[in-house]
């Protein structure tokens, strides 16, 4: 089966930092992948904040966010109190979805992970994929 390979964005709007914590490490007692879920996650609730959304409110307070595919390239091992740094990036941006792009390395720029999050427009009370509220249009595309 063929490798999907991610390439990084020449630029991310925004960063989000952490450290890796006892509870974050596998067996092979590097950062574990499910964590490496759950930073892209946080990173991206962080992102969202910053720009004045959230994952249930993309600014008319009915529309959140689904997401509809994730694909993470590691290239690197975290180890126990690291710092992390996690850049974000959106683009690829359609009527009802857009991508959400991280980069993940340690504050010494040495690479862990690539990661990339396909996330569709969702009405949290119909429980059906909708168009992306203007507003929220509007502010990703002066990133």
């Amino acid at each position: 089966m063929p490798r999907i390979k991610l390439n990084p964005l020449d630029h991310y709007p925004h960063i989000y930092e952490t450290t890796i914590e006892v509870t974050d490490l596998n067996y092979g007692n590097h950062l574990g992948n499910d964590t490496v879920v759950g930073i892209i996650h946080r990173a991206r609730v962080h992102f969202m904040k910053h720009l004045g959304f959230s994952e249930k409110n993309l600014g008319d307070g009915k529309t959140g966010i689904l997401l509809s595919d994730l694909v993470v390239n590691y290239t690197g091992e975290g180890f126990l109190f690291e710092a992390l740094i996690v850049e974000s990036g959106i683009g690829e941006l359609n009527t009802k979805g857009f991508r959400m792009f991280h980069r993940i390395s340690t504050r010494q720029n040495r690479p862990i992970a690539l990661a990339e999050t396909g996330i569709v427009a969702f009405n949290l009370q119909t429980r059906k994929v909708v168009r992306i509220p203007e507003s929220f249009i509007h502010k990703i595309s002066d990133l």
